[in-house]
């Protein structure tokens, strides 16, 4: 009966979320006196879950499932599920998580908590800790079902190294025909995405216009980090909306995001509140933002982003 962890990969590699749900599952496995079993869709290597505590992999290997889909990914799970004798299932925060979550709620009759970023505080009755209103808060959460499964929250729990090896096994799970669409899917290769970014740079309407977001991207560049932007700069069509962060487009769990020209309405800080350091470049000291932040520039970003940019490499042409 072991915990069983649904690991997320792109083009045949493990995603950064992967590891962390990986290191929950060990977690909970050392509480359960039991193993960590993975499901893997697609992935060439699978030999680094061994890294952070997972015990045997079901690699699953299938063109029909390179293209996500929700309804087909969960009935796998479930199988998965159901071979291995399973009684918790672990999952991210990603949005392809937040899909198929309350699909497998109902494929497994299970009961599903997200948001969670500690490893249960007690197993019998099984609780875990969440957050709550934007993350504002936190609550104790008792799953009862036979079945659980847990969504935890993006960059909470953090990578947890281990010992060991894992077995790979291929999972030949049964498919319904009916149920695959195949589909061309455009993605931007070449970028850090903002769901596995450590940094995040992010701009608004103080750019000015799109014709200035060049110091964003060398910003961004000479940290490793993904870029982003307010509603406004998308809604204006200054940046594609696949980079608008708030509650109402992507949320944010980075280590570091930088709000660079962003006054910082509710919506937006609420959609970034979760990141563990923010920082906050604007001309207005008064900006909502600033009361939200851990550091804040009070200056023009033309000036002060150039310099940032400068420093920056000065400092790692010395490393």
């Amino acid at each position: 009966m072991s915990v069983l962890v649904y690991t997320e990969s792109e083009q045949g590699k493990f995603k950064k979320v992967a590891f962390e749900v990986a290191s929950y599952a060990k977690a909970v496995a050392n509480q359960l006196g039991t193993t960590v079993t993975a499901i893997a869709m697609n992935v060439n290597d699978t030999s680094q879950l061994a890294m952070y505590g997972v015990d045997k992999v079901l690699n699953v290997t299938n063109t029909q499932l390179d293209n996500f889909n929700a309804k087909i990914y969960a009935n796998i799970i479930k199988q998965a599920a159901e071979k291995e004798s399973t009684k918790v299932v672990i999952i991210g925060s990603s949005a392809n998580s937040k899909y198929l979550a309350p699909l497998l709620a109902v494929e497994l009759n299970a009961g599903y908590a997200s948001n969670v970023i500690e490893a249960p505080s007690n197993i019998s009755p099984f609780t875990v800790k969440r957050t709550a209103f934007t993350n504002k808060a936190f609550e104790f959460t008792q799953i009862n079902t036979d079945v659980k499964i847990v969504g935890v929250s993006n960059n909470s729990f953090g990578l947890v190294e281990s010992s060991g090896s894992a077995t790979a096994e291929a999972f030949s799970p049964s498919l319904s025909e009916s149920g695959i669409n195949i589909e061309s899917v455009d993605k931007v290769t070449g970028k850090v995405s903002i769901a596995d970014a450590e940094i995040v740079v992010s701009a608004g309407r103080g750019l000015k216009g799109p014709e200035n977001w060049g110091m964003i991207e060398e910003l961004a560049s000479v940290l490793g980090a993904a870029t982003a932007c307010s509603k406004p700069v998308s809604d204006l069509g200054w940046r594609p909306h696949g980079e608008h962060v708030g509650q109402t487009g992507k949320p944010v769990a980075a280590n570091l995001y930088i709000a660079i020209g962003i006054s910082g309405a509710i919506q937006h800080l609420a959609g970034i509140n979760a990141s563990k350091v923010k920082v906050v470049i604007n001309t207005d000291s008064e900006a909502p933002f600033f009361k939200a932040a851990d550091y804040g520039v009070i200056g023009d970003a033309f000036e002060v982003v150039p310099r940032l940019v400068e420093k920056l490499k000065a400092f790692k042409a010395q490393q």
